[in-house]
């Protein structure tokens, strides 16, 4: 299994919420034809859901199972677990949102075994996305956005499914700033944002470099592997770094091409194929 990395190095900076970006397929369509819909669990996801409703004026719709997941993060992926063993799926509340009213519909869920939350899956089959656009964004632990996305352009082949936006838990007290930088590079909201660099070839790394990537896996739950090289690039925010790095079994990595994340402190995201 291929393990991808991505790391970055930036300031804070605070920036208001602009105003929506016409997005409308044709002219026929009503002028608010954007609906965020998501599953959340915790709460992380709702929190990013909730500032793309304020940013881009968009209706909203909680995804709400009939028995909802509860207990602790080991309740969770067991009970996960056992019902993709058995290809059982979570039964959902009908929704009240006439997707067919809608253009864009921004998707959100958590990371759950490198894809979207089971309950997402109860949603794609049970209503009809075709010819929509479809904007993924999701929370997690430690990645999974990339993963996901190809998940959700299988699962809808007739659908246009966009680059999405990911966060992880660790750093949503970033995610306004994000996720501003996210819908204006994109074209969903108005407003300039920095042309992004080209990342500097692989490179061997610094005393300073293995430090800032030690740092940051610091303490977490999962093994991340050993930094062989490391790319970097800088802007008026950022100064990010991709590191390459071998696997616990030996294997080396793939860098992730990602955009520029704002964050206050060293950050590594590590897409894998578990919760």
């Amino acid at each position: 299994m291929k393990n991808i990395f991505f790391f970055s190095v930036v300031c804070f900076m605070m920036v208001a919420c602009g105003n929506k970006k016409e997005n409308s397929a044709n002219a026929d369509t009503p002028e608010k034809s954007v609906l965020v819909l998501y599953y959340s669990q915790t709460g992380a996801t709702a929190s990013v859901a909730n500032q793309i409703k304020s940013c881009l004026n968009a209706d909203i719709e909680e995804i709400v199972c009939e028995e909802p997941y509860d207990g602790d993060f080991g309740a969770t992926i067991e009970r996960s677990k056992n019902e993709r063993e058995k290809g059982e799926m979570p039964a959902i509340k009908p929704i009240a949102s006439d997707v067919q009213q809608y253009n864009i519909i921004f998707l959100g869920y958590p990371i759950w075994f490198g894809t979207y939350a089971l309950p997402v899956s109860t949603l794609l089959d049970s209503v009809n996305f075709e010819g929509k656009t479809i904007v993924p964004f999701c929370t997690f632990g430690s990645g999974g956005l990339e993963s996901s996305t190809e998940d959700l352009k299988s699962h809808l082949p007739k659908s246009d499914t966009k680059e999405g936006f990911g966060i992880r838990n660790a750093r949503l007290k970033y995610m306004q700033e994000e996720v501003e930088d996210f819908l204006k590079r994109n074209g969903y909201m108005e407003g300039e944002v920095e042309q992004l660099p080209e990342f500097i070839a692989q490179d061997e790394l610094t005393d300073e470099d293995k430090r800032l990537y030690h740092e940051a896996v610091d303490g977490y739950p999962f093994p991340m592997g050993t930094p062989v090289s490391v790319a970097k690039r800088s802007t008026s925010k950022a100064a990010e770094y991709r590191f390459t790095a071998s696997g616990p079994d030996g294997s080396q990595s793939t860098v992730l091409n990602s955009g520029t994340r704002t964050v206050q402190k060293p950050n590594l995201q590590k897409s894998l194929d578990n919760f």
